[in-house]
């Protein structure tokens, strides 16, 4: 009687992983500048083909030569740079007036229940108007002039900062807060010793992000009645039908943005590294 042979399974090949295309894999530093770039590459290249090549008409949409020449025209000869450092001003006007109201009051409702009782349901209702509604009542109250436009900036931006910190405020790890307790802490160390500390890292990335929000009103604010801004600018070329004018305009926009951006980000790593290392 024959012994019986076992059956002879294959081994399974071994697959090689490719790492970079891994679900949740990090990429290098390189890598992601390099792919940043080639997108935006990409992006102009098409944008070229279709405007360059008479795909699309000059009137509704300017090429990337156009737009580039447009650029040095408002630069050199309309004081663009006066136009930008106004938005700037704005922008950063706003948003500081919004942030030292809204951090604080934000931090005190994430911190006591009765407070975020009281606050929250105004705050919440808030949060959802438009801040480009506020407009017309902003134009009687405070004029067209800097004040409305510094208004409709921090109208968008104080709601939602403070709904924010005070979320971030209050999901603070409660055996942190009880072994502040159990060491002697009262509740103003409590807040003072334990929940800002902690929450201090998140705090300063919702400002950063509400600060590119802010962004997004200001462009609405010098629509009307503006004689300076980037969104002035904007809708005098508009009316003359100058799309590469428009889209230097909002190119620059969104460079600024991301240069501040970027700041933040780099001032945040800078001040709590703690909370970067995993």
């Amino acid at each position: 009687m024959s012994a019986v042979q076992p059956l002879s399974v294959s081994e399974p090949k071994a697959t090689v992983r490719r790492r970079s295309l891994a679900p949740l894999e990090p990429v290098s530093s390189r890598s992601r500048w390099m792919l940043g770039l080639a997108f935006f590459a990409l992006f102009v290249a098409v944008w070229a083909f279709f405007t360059l090549g008479g795909f699309v008409s000059p009137t509704f949409l300017a090429s990337p030569v156009t737009m580039v020449k447009e650029g040095w025209l408002l630069f050199t000869e309309y004081g663009f740079i006066k136009d930008i450092g106004m938005t700037i001003w704005r922008v950063v006007g706003g948003f500081i007036l919004a942030a030292v109201i809204a951090v604080p009051l934000g931090i005190a409702m994430g911190a006591y229940k009765g407070v975020e009782a009281f606050f929250e349901p105004f705050i919440s209702f808030c949060r959802y108007l438009p801040a480009s509604a506020f407009i017309p009542l902003l134009i009687l109250w405070a004029g067209i002039g800097e004040a409305q436009k510094i208004l409709v900036i921090f109208i968008g931006s104080v709601f939602q900062i403070t709904l924010m910190v005070a979320v971030t405020v209050g999901g603070a790890r409660r055996d942190l807060v009880e072994a502040a307790y159990t060491l002697g802490a009262g509740h103003k160390g409590i807040v003072t010793r334990v929940l800002i500390p902690g929450a201090a890292p998140e705090i300063a990335e919702t400002l950063r992000l509400v600060l590119g929000w802010a962004w997004t009103y200001v462009i609405v604010a010098e629509l009307i009645g503006s004689s300076s801004g980037i969104g002035h600018m904007i809708t005098d070329s508009q009316s003359l039908l100058n799309t590469g004018q428009i889209i230097f305009g909002i190119i620059i926009i969104g460079l600024i943005g991301l240069v501040s951006d970027f700041a933040f980000k780099a001032l945040n790593h800078r001040l709590f590294a703690w909370s970067f290392v995993r």
